[in-house]
This record gives C-alpha cells, structure tokens and sequence, in this order.
C-alpha cells in the first residue's frame, strides 16, 4: 500500500525512532503509534528492565509489529546515554525526547544533580549531544522534544533549586520552559544537516507523572501523543524546525524570543558535559 502523501516513506527498510521514558503513559502511546505505522523500527529507551520488557510486549502484540525493542539507560545520567550512543549500530532517524520524572522532594543524581533538572532538562541535552553524530549520518532526520503548555519560572541562577525552596511543580514548569529553549538552540545547531528539532505540548492525561504534580488529566494517551507522533512520522516534522507546537498547530513561544537567555542556558547546559 503506497503511504499517504502527506508521510514520508521509510528511507531505508525501515524508519528508526528513539523513545525516550517509554515505559510512561504518554511515552509508550508515542511509541506504540509510531510502531504501528508499517515501516517503523521502535527502540524504546527506558530506566526498568521489567517495565521495558511489559512495555515491548505489549506495543508489538498492540501495534502489530515486530520490530519493537527496548534499551536500557538512565535518562538522568551523561555517561550511560554516552555509552549508548558509542555501542549504537545502525540509524536513527526519529529521537523523541519525552523522559520526565516530577519527585516530590528533592532528590540528586549520584552525581549529585538535581533529579528533575537532570532528567528533564540534562537528559534531552545529553541525548541529542550523544545521537548527534547518528541523526546526521542517518538525515533526513527529526528530533521531537516533549515540552509542555505548562512551563515558566526557569531561573538561571539556580536551576538545581539549591537556594530555592523546592517545589516539583515548580521545577516541572522550569524544566518545560527549557525544554522550548532548549529546542531553538538545537535547531540551530543542525541548520543545514536535513535534521529538524521541534517541541510540543503532548495532552493531558493522568499519570504517575500528574499525580506527583497534583493534577488529573482528561484526555486519553492516544490524544495526548497525536501531536508527538505528528512531528515525529508526517512531513510537517521535515518541513519545519525550532518551533513550538499545540494540538498539530504551532504556537509562538515567548520563552524562544528571549535570546540571551537561551543561550545562556544552552551555555550551562554544555558545562554539565
């Protein structure tokens, strides 16, 4: 059957995309909808092994697909997304960045950083630091950033709420701010590679995630990975790079226009490395 238009066709035998935090219930249903479009290859990145290997099984029997597996790393971390990406053999054609974890109370990494900061934030800076070199080689290729609506109050000064009183929701609001940011910085970096960067605003559904944050959810994870899974397997992701998307429709993004301050947290980003 020829694909629908509006798609781009597999390049190779087959379309490989990243997921990272597939195990969560927005993230396996971006997985899930990426794999049963025929074509697609879907490497789930997650934290536990058993959850991953739940997860795998369920997409492959759901979606109809065999070409479904898992990898294991801590989104949270440099060096295991670094090694990672070294032993990584083949293509990759779609990242999509949607980690996220929204503790309570604060907690560190064990290299002593913040978790929310470095999960959130660290790990999709990490991530397409580490795939660079795979995207390009793999282009035309995309990068989907699951950000959020909900996002604001990102403080330079103290992103790791070492002065600050920590707040989770707080710290979710700040770490989505950046991941918009974050996401013209990116795109930037590969003008001229044929690989595009886009963030978006995925839905509201209830999960572990929203119920650390105290809120509910009203929509299903189908709906809220229509706009991830848009970005990541129709022509709108090629066409279009560094901007900020809602319900398949782009949005200015306010924290995008303040361009010093996104470089200024691209800078402390890096120095992370």
């Amino acid at each position: 059957m020829a694909a629908p238009k509006d798609r781009i066709p597999p390049t190779n035998s087959r379309t490989v995309a990243l997921v990272t935090g597939a195990t969560g219930v927005i993230g396996k249903a971006i997985a899930q909808n990426i794999a049963a479009i025929p074509g697609y290859e879907v490497v789930l990145l997650c934290r536990d092994r058993s959850r991953a290997q739940a997860a795998v099984a369920d997409i492959r029997r759901l979606a109809c697909n065999g070409h479904v597996r898992h990898e294991l790393v801590d989104l949270s971390r440099r060096r295991p997304i670094a090694a990672l990406a070294e032993r990584w053999k083949g293509p990759v054609h779609v990242l999509v960045n949607n980690a996220a974890t929204t503790p309570r109370r604060r907690e560190e990494t064990p290299e002593g950083i913040e978790r929310q900061f470095a999960t959130n934030v660290l790990g999709y800076y990490w991530m397409v630091a580490a795939f660079r070199d795979h995207l390009v080689n793999s282009a035309p290729a995309r990068i989907v950033n699951v950000a959020s609506y909900w996002a604001g109050g990102l403080d330079l000064t103290d992103l790791e709420f070492g002065r600050r009183r920590y707040d989770n929701d707080a710290a979710y609001r700040q770490s989505k701010q950046a991941n918009r940011m974050l996401t013209i910085s990116f795109a930037e970096q590969f003008e001229g590679t044929q690989v595009t960067v886009n963030a978006c605003h995925p839905g509201d559904v209830v999960s572990a995630l929203s119920r650390n944050l105290g809120f509910g959810g009203h929509e299903t994870p189908d709906q809220a990975a229509s706009t991830p899974v848009w970005l990541a397997t129709e022509a709108i992701g090629a066409r279009e790079t560094g901007k900020y998307f809602e319900r398949k429709r782009a949005v200015h993004c306010r924290f995008a226009a303040d361009r010093n301050a996104v470089e200024a947290l691209y800078r402390v980003c890096k120095s992370y490395a």
